[in-house]
């Protein structure tokens, strides 16, 4: 019986956790900023879901549990990677410029 309320405080400060990653990724500033509270939140989406499954008993929603890590990983590395390249041709492109300047 205290198990059960343990699990819907734990799934409310996932919520919570969620509601906050998602201010972070609106408000940025920064690109980084925005790939890291996605990457959060996807984790706090695994989380929730691995809670999810044990409350309902349900082993259905882990297979769900283990696609969201999946993703979230795959997604995030991707991230990076475009954030790199990005900030690689901004820094080039403002080298350029700095040197075409008497």
């Amino acid at each position: 019986m205290q198990f059960a309320w343990m699990l819907d405080v734990a799934q409310l400060l996932i919520l919570g956790g969620i509601l906050l990653g998602f201010v972070r990724l609106a408000k940025g500033p920064t690109l980084p900023d925005r790939i890291v509270a996605l990457d959060m939140m996807t984790i706090s989406l695994v989380a929730f879901s691995a809670i999810f499954a044990v409350q309902t008993s349900n082993s259905a929603f882990l297979d769900i549990v283990v696609v969201l890590a999946l993703i979230g990983f795959v997604a995030t590395v991707a991230m990076a990677r475009f954030s790199e390249r990005y900030l690689r041709k901004t820094t080039q492109e403002s080298e350029h410029s700095h040197e075409d300047t008497p």
